[in-house]
């Protein structure tokens, strides 16, 4: 899980303000940060299938809030990928 400190991080890097948790870029840092998290806890414990579904779904959500985001608005996707580290 991501702690409090860290979310509002993320929060205040992509959305401008704390409050501002609805814009895609924030959805897609916040799922990219569990997402870092949740692969690590798989590679531990390879057998855990309940959790590795879990990953997969929100790979599937990240991906589809980017594929919103590149078809409203390809600058903004651009730069989240930047600022993420993505490639796609």
């Amino acid at each position: 899980m991501i702690s409090k400190e860290r979310k509002a991080e993320i929060v205040q890097a992509h959305g401008g303000t704390e409050n501002n948790t609805g814009k895609p870029e924030v959805q897609i840092a916040l799922l990219t940060e569990h997402i870092k998290a949740l692969s690590g806890h798989c590679e531990t414990h390879r057998k855990d299938h309940h959790s590795r579904r879990g990953l997969i779904m929100l790979v599937a959500k990240r991906k589809n809030l980017l594929g919103y985001l590149q078809k409203n608005n390809i600058q903004r996707y651009r730069e989240i990928l930047a600022a993420l580290g993505l490639r796609k």
